[in-house]
């Protein structure tokens, strides 16, 4: 079996007397696009939010790699390169000092080139030296992957990061993504409203209701939907989302 770079069991979280994740079971190994999916407020970036150390759980756990989220977030926040929502971008700080303040968070004198030669494939270097601002939404999306991907993350978490894209410049960054799956660098944790996403990149999916993983997908069942077109697909999360 590959590596787990992420095991979430039991997961409970609450706001208030509501409980939004009630026991979320799911793991993601090395080379993994895990795609989780399910209509608005299920909890899906409460997750997110709790995977990354951003909310604590009220119950069950969380392994990055080794470590626990709940009893090692030092070490577990080392693992992760986590994108961001754009409108908390610091407007006064530019793009390159956005990701020199991420560098030196992840212990790194400077930007390294091989991120450089990804924020040039994206068409950002235009920008990287303009406050964010300034920029428009696809740009502020770019620098928040861009910022995800420092320090050569084992755990990428990213929250519907292709909105706003423009179509070469998404292209590009599920390119990037799958090179990096496939050299087994890292899981990509990707919440996301997009099937198509799902047909064509997607190792599993999960979809979640109600605060739960109502249905999950494996590699397998992906690639018998797959011969099916986007049809398969839809079809079958209408039919999960409708039990």
């Amino acid at each position: 079996m590959s590596e787990r770079v992420l095991e979430v069991a039991g997961l409970r979280a609450k706001y208030g007397t509501h409980e939004v994740l009630q026991g979320v079971e799911l793991h993601i190994a090395r080379g993994e696009w895990f795609c989780l999916l399910g209509p608005n407020g299920v909890g899906k970036s409460t997750l997110l939010n709790c995977v990354t150390g951003r909310m604590r759980a009220d119950a069950g756990e969380i392994r990055v790699g080794s470590y626990s989220m709940i009893a090692q977030p030092v070490d577990a926040k080392r693992l992760l390169g986590v994108a961001c929502a754009p409108e908390q971008l610091p407007g006064l700080l530019t793009g390159r000092q956005c990701l020199e303040v991420y560098a030196a968070a992840k212990n790194l004198r400077s930007i390294d080139a091989e991120l450089l030669e990804v924020a040039a494939q994206l068409g950002f270097m235009r920008f990287i030296d303009k406050c964010t601002d300034t920029y428009s939404l696809g740009t502020r999306q770019k620098l928040t992957v861009l910022l995800a991907l420092i320090g050569d993350p084992a755990l990428i978490v990213l929250d519907e990061a292709f909105n706003g894209l423009d179509p070469a410049s998404a292209v590009t960054l599920k390119r990037l993504l799958r090179e990096r799956l496939s050299q087994a660098r890292c899981g990509v944790l990707l919440a996301t409203h997009s099937l198509d996403i799902v047909e064509h990149y997607a190792d599993t999916a999960a979809l979640m209701l109600d605060g739960r993983v109502a249905r999950q997908w494996t590699q397998a069942e992906i690639a018998e939907l797959r011969k099916a077109g986007g049809e398969g697909i839809e079809a079958a999360l209408a039919a999960a989302s409708a039990r």
